[in-house]
């Protein structure tokens, strides 16, 4: 019984980390809250997350702050326009459903809005985590997420996976799950994108991903 509550035991500290990702979730939710700083609250709460998969995320709190500071201004923009690109894609859906025809027209226009919205959940997953670790222009961020998603389709699949099971247990199971939310997500999201991140930052002396960028990692401390 001692050796499983020693703090040094691994089931001890995993548990200490779904602790965390609780607190962090909270955080997260506080600092998204005016909407348009949603960006950089899930930059950051990335920057923790991948922190906690390398147990080297000391404070959480000084983390997430720090990240969500430097962060803030690109954190904002990335995130605008990815909800200006959402709501323009649901009202395309909107209007593709209920104007369904059986024609050669509307067949092509669905398959290219599928196509799109496939590409967009893709630049969704990967575009904060990225830009927690590393510094790049805006537009090298959103093409470097696409190829990245793409090229590790089975990482893709599985994050996707982890936020469908978690939205399917809130909204029909258990509702009180909300308070893993976010934090759990992307603790778990973190497992899968840490080596492929560490296989970026290990290509940044001739980065393959985007030649026209700079594309270097940021400060971890």
């Amino acid at each position: 019984m001692n050796s499983l509550l020693n703090p040094d035991n691994p089931v001890m500290q995993f548990i200490t980390k779904i602790v965390n990702t609780v607190y962090l979730n909270i955080l997260w939710f506080i600092c998204s809250l005016p909407v348009f700083t949603i960006g950089a609250s899930t930059t950051a709460l990335y920057y923790v997350t991948l922190k906690m998969v390398k147990n080297e995320e000391g404070n959480i709190t000084k983390a997430f702050f720090h990240s969500f500071r430097e962060n803030f201004k690109q954190g904002i923009i990335i995130w605008m326009i990815l909800l200006g690109l959402g709501i323009v894609l649901g009202i395309d859906g909107y209007v593709l459903y209920h104007i369904r025809f059986e024609n050669a027209f509307w067949t092509v226009c669905t398959a290219v809005f599928i196509v799109a919205l496939v590409a967009y959940t893709i630049v969704l997953m990967y575009i904060f985590p990225l830009l927690s670790r590393f510094n790049n222009t805006t537009r090298a961020m959103f093409k470097n997420s696409i190829m990245i998603g793409m090229r590790f389709l089975l990482c893709t699949v599985l994050m996707a996976v982890i936020y469908f099971i978690m939205a399917f247990v809130i909204i029909n199971i258990f509702t009180p799950a909300v308070i893993f939310g976010e934090g759990l997500c992307a603790f778990l999201c973190s497992y899968l994108l840490s080596n492929i991140l560490l296989m970026c930052e290990e290509k940044t002396e001739a980065p393959a991903l985007d030649e026209a960028n700079e594309y270097t990692g940021k400060d971890l401390s």
